[in-house]
């Protein structure tokens, strides 16, 4: 294992591509010779059902097409699955990286990742879940569980440092503790990792910080602040587990291909009359078949999915925008407001008035919040 990790010494004179580069535990190399990175409440996702939702909150026609395109879909490409290259000298690897760029796809691999958004807001996939995430977004991903972090953005527009990927084997973890039986304290928190967990409050704050710093330093330094970093999660008390207990997908390549094809169907059209006939249709399968494979791979069914998504997109609009209720309805693809009313409030546990109330609410307490800091 630890020869597939290696990675070869780059040599200091070569030049570096500005958005081509991340940064890989203290040592600088080419984009395309390393792994990518891999894209919280479900509150993000403008959409629709019907011909009527021809509006889109995230730019129009061409910021949903360049939210599929980010998804890495295309008829035919294969899934990445990601191949983590940490030096044979370094514990984890630590690494900045530019959004969006080929390969972010829904993709898997067996080292845990720490990720942490800086700069952006879009839609988060991990196991099956589906959620929104803003800038600061800050989660752990456990090992073999699928994900995948997606920004709308026009053509050719790029936002620098979107992420900092910290990626590591628990392994090296497991033989650490069996001379330092502290490390035994994590234990816990890699369990439920490996659903996926999402943090918040002062976990999240302390743990964003701790993360930036890392990129100042290198060697012991480095590791010393990854154990810190470690050493807050696992005692931070604002987190919650974001993928099902049975979610347990397969992760051979020709299903991952047929899951980024599924996705990118229910993406493009989840704003207007999609039904399961179609998707089994444009995937070849019956619609049994159909409807079975997306509850075996995602973990949820396709009536749920698309309505989880058009809630998603309901709450985001909701919260970022004074357009009327009525109107989010439509926006969003329901026919009449009684169905989307009754299907947010089972989604949700609150009516959407309620929930834009709280949404503001929480946004003027923040923001009185910065500004109390500011004046200290």
């Amino acid at each position: 294992m630890d020869e597939l990790r290696k990675a070869p010494k780059r040599d200091a004179s070569q030049p570096i591509a500005p958005r081509a580069t991340r940064q890989v535990a203290g040592q600088i190399a080419p984009r395309h010779q390393l792994s990518p990175p891999v894209a919280s409440r479900p509150e993000a996702w403008p959409g629709g059902r019907d011909g009527s939702a021809s509006r889109r909150a995230n730019g129009g026609p061409a910021g949903q097409e360049a939210c599929t395109r980010r998804l890495g879909w295309a008829p035919g490409k294969r899934p990445v699955f990601e191949q983590i290259v940490t030096d044979a000298q370094e514990t984890f690897l630590w690494r900045c990286d530019d959004y969006p760029w080929e390969r972010n796809v829904w993709n898997v691999h067996p080292e845990y990742e720490i990720h942490l958004v800086r700069n952006a807001g879009g839609v988060a996939l991990i196991g099956d879940y589906i959620g929104s995430f803003e800038p600061g977004h800050l989660c752990i991903v456990g090992g073999g569980l699928p994900h995948d972090w997606v920004t709308a953005t026009a053509p050719g527009e790029v936002i620098p440092g979107r992420d900092i990927v910290i990626q590591f084997h628990p392994d090296r973890l497991r033989r650490a503790a069996e001379v330092c039986p502290e490390i035994m304290d994590l234990d816990a928190m890699l369990t439920l990792a490996k659903r996926g967990l999402e943090f918040s409050g002062e976990t999240r704050r302390h743990g964003a910080e701790i993360i930036e710093n890392m990129g100042r330093v290198a060697g012991l330094q480095r590791l010393t602040l990854f154990l810190d970093l470690l050493r807050v999660l696992a005692s931070g008390p604002d987190r919650h587990i974001l993928a099902s207990v049975d979610f347990s997908p397969s992760t051979d390549r020709q299903t991952l291909e047929t899951v980024n094809t599924a996705l990118q169907f229910m993406f493009e059209r989840f704003r207007h009359d999609i039904r399961l006939s179609d998707l089994a249709e444009a995937m070849g399968m019956s619609e049994w078949a159909c409807s079975r494979f997306l509850k075996n791979n995602i973990g949820n069914s396709f009536t749920d999915y698309v309505s989880m998504l058009r809630i998603s997109s309901a709450c985001k609009l909701l919260a970022e925008s004074a357009m009327p209720i009525t109107d989010v309805c439509f926006e969003v693809g329901y026919c009449n407001i009684s169905n989307f009313n009754r299907t947010f409030l089972r989604q949700r546990g609150l009516t959407p008035s309620t929930y834009r109330r709280l949404a503001r609410n929480r946004k003027q307490s923040a923001f009185e919040t910065t500004n109390s800091s500011a004046a200290l």
